[in-house]
């Protein structure tokens, strides 16, 4: 059986644009999505910080070293310029590969700059068995 864990978590993503008169997405700076182990097309989910909002969309790629976010179509309704947002992907995975999967962890600052890198045994899944 199957179940789902967290794949890649980019933490503390500032959205630097929302454009409503586009193709919907999720863009990414194509640099953090390989720093994050997120790959074009990949299904997303965008939770903002500041208003609640929780969106499921797909990410494109955004120039390398732009450090944009942007939340593009009917997703740029969700959120604004200068909101911070919790960017997930999730993996399902059989019990058989729970002890090798890691999740990367990134934490950014304010200017959309990793700070912190984590794909450790600290996020490991477990199982608590009776």
């Amino acid at each position: 059986m199957q179940r789902t864990f967290l794949k890649s978590k980019i933490h503390r993503a500032k959205i630097t644009e929302a454009n409503l008169l586009y193709e919907g997405s999720f863009t990414i700076d194509e640099d953090l999505m390989d720093e994050a182990e997120i790959l074009p097309y990949e299904k997303i989910h965008i939770y903002n910080i500041n208003s609640g909002e929780r969106i499921e969309t797909y990410v494109i790629p955004g120039a390398r070293g732009s450090r944009v976010f942007a939340l593009n179509g009917a997703a740029a309704r969700k959120g604004q310029v200068g909101d911070q947002v919790i960017a997930v992907t999730y993996i399902n995975l059989e019990p058989d590969e729970l002890d090798e999967h890691r999740p990367t962890v990134l934490i950014l600052d304010k200017d959309n700059k990793i700070i912190e890198k984590t794909h450790s045994a600290e996020h490991k899944p477990f199982i608590i068995k009776n």
